[in-house]
């Protein structure tokens, strides 16, 4: 089954609807509700709860606060993310690697800007599909090798990229003039929700820009095509 015989349904999110805090320290934008932001036909996009897209000066962070029943994966795009947390992890991140942390039945973490310039970062929650597991974390260093998918997030038992409690993928899409790209569902009953992350692409007929997104429900396959470089998260979700 094609694209154009699933009758997809499209949620387009752009740039300027999200919601915003400036907190000196820290300027973030909220894809979905998110602390004093709520919007309550923004909670999420199937389980995909939270993204958000966090710039951190230096010398500040996230202190230690506690998270339970919640995958969380960061993506590091800009500086350095210096991690700690109560299962005993430790250490930094530079841009291209990607952390997933399973909160379970409850974890304590830190998240600070580790270097001397600003991180930058997108961070999202994704509700697991199994309660109270044991806390986990793992990282990964994800390299930029030209056009194409990069699958970078996948369930538990998965052979390639970080696995998380759900079934669900979160892929690094690159692509150019040359490159267009037809991204393929895993699973009948998934969503996808796209993020533009760089550059402007067309995604499943829609133009987007830098920080626009479109969920994507009821296809098989979305097509995306730009005229030049463009890069774009997908996530790919169970949608409930």
């Amino acid at each position: 089954m094609n694209e154009a015989n699933n009758n997809p349904t499209l949620t387009v999110h752009r740039a300027a609807s999200r919601g915003s805090g400036d907190h000196g320290w820290l300027s973030t934008r909220h894809s979905f509700s998110f602390a004093d932001w709520y919007d309550p036909g923004r909670m999420g996009f199937g389980t995909l709860r939270v993204l958000n897209d966090d710039r951190v000066t230096a010398g500040h962070g996230f202190g230690t606060h506690r998270h339970d029943n919640m995958e969380i994966v960061s993506i590091v795009t800009g500086g350095t993310l210096a991690h700690e947390d109560s299962v005993g992890n430790a250490g930094s991140l530079a841009a291209g690697e990607v952390q997933v942390m399973s909160a379970g039945r409850g974890i304590r973490h830190s998240e600070y800007n580790g270097g001397k310039g600003d991180l930058a970062f997108f961070q999202l929650w994704i509700i697991p599909d199994t309660p109270d597991v044991t806390p986990r974390y793992d990282k990964r260093a994800f390299p930029d090798a030209g056009p194409g998918e990069l699958l970078l997030v996948a369930p538990m038992g998965h052979t390639e990229g970080l696995n998380i409690h759900q079934d669900a993928y979160l892929s690094r899409l690159t692509l150019d003039a040359d490159h267009p790209l037809q991204y393929a569902l895993n699973k009948r009953g998934h969503g996808a929700y796209f993020f533009v992350i760089e550059g402007s692409v067309m995604i499943a007929g829609v133009h987007l820009g830098p920080r626009d997104a479109v969920g994507v429900e009821n296809a098989d396959r979305v097509g995306l095509s730009a005229s030049r470089k463009a890069v774009v998260l997908a996530i790919e979700v169970p949608m409930r």
